[in-house]
């Protein structure tokens, strides 16, 4: 893989469990208004935003079904070894919100 990933929740999306409502991720928002405001943050990374509905198969098919909550950076093979990542078969991510900004920093 040769860019980080950054998967987002597409805003604006309705809970089965909650008909009739509309609903964004405050964590994916917080993520897009870094990104906003800070376009050169991004501009290495791969962007992809994604339906609310489970499965994301996207998701499960780098880093495995239990990581699939978002927002979630799947880092690239290159990324530095000192990243605060987790690991699964092979691949590191980030998906606690903080350590994802830090590492966009």
């Amino acid at each position: 893989m040769q860019r980080d990933i950054l998967f987002l929740l597409k805003p604006g999306f309705t809970d089965p469990a909650l008909p009739g409502q509309d609903f964004y991720c405050w964590h994916c928002a917080l993520m897009e208004g870094v990104l906003a405001s800070f376009p050169a943050l991004g501009a290495n990374l791969d962007v992809r935003r994604i339906a609310f509905p489970r499965p994301r198969e996207e998701v499960i098919g780098l880093i495995g079904e239990a990581n699939q909550s978002l927002p979630v950076l799947v880092l690239a093979d290159d990324a530095p070894e000192d990243l605060p990542a987790r690991q699964h078969a092979g691949r590191r991510f980030v998906s606690d919100n903080m350590a994802i900004l830090e590492v966009l920093q």
